[in-house]
């Protein structure tokens, strides 16, 4: 059964606004009884701010009606209005001694998936399109120093991140089938 979100003070919710008994608060947020009745007193948590679920769009106030006419019946939780969206993962500060090894990385992925595109090994490894472009045209001011080596060990990306980024690249043996 799923509760509504921060249980305790939606319970102090209803508990102030509405003329719903302690067992339906109870099961409504996923508490005890004897909980709820705590709430009630002030024993349990002094001070604490009822959150409205009207306002979550947790429940309806024809559903609080229903229930305050009917003891025995129970508060259903409606279903949410809007939607999480994932937040976009953010890079995180890459220190000093680890950018110059940055152009191995990218040298790594130009050498073995030379058909990835710019825009793929930038979010990888967290750098410009010039600067892959550089390596790429062998132009780069310290072509003569790179060793190319793994993203994934030098810790610019994840191997599942990689992953993904590989299987995102077209083989010409599939485009040869189609």
């Amino acid at each position: 059964m799923a509760i509504p979100i921060m249980p305790q003070g939606t319970a102090v919710w209803l508990i102030e606004n509405t003329a719903l008994t302690f067992e339906q608060i109870a099961d409504f947020c996923g508490l005890h009884h004897l909980e709820v009745q705590a709430l009630a007193d002030e024993q349990v948590s002094v001070g604490m701010i009822g959150v409205d679920p009207i306002n979550l769009g947790q429940l309806t106030q024809e559903e609080i009606d229903r229930c305050t006419k009917d003891p025995k019946a129970s508060l259903v939780l409606t279903a949410p209005k809007f939607q999480l969206v994932k937040q976009k993962f953010k890079r995180k500060y890459t220190p000093i001694s680890k950018r110059r090894d940055r152009p191995d990385a990218i040298a790594w992925l130009i050498k073995f998936y030379p058909d990835m595109s710019d825009s793929s090994i930038c979010s990888l490894v967290s750098t410009t399109k010039s600067t892959v472009l550089s390596i790429r045209n062998k132009t780069h001011a310290k072509m003569h120093e790179l060793k190319p080596r793994d993203p994934v060990l030098l810790g610019f990306c994840t191997q599942i991140e990689l992953d993904y980024a590989i299987s995102k690249i077209e083989k010409p043996e599939n485009i040869a089938s189609k």
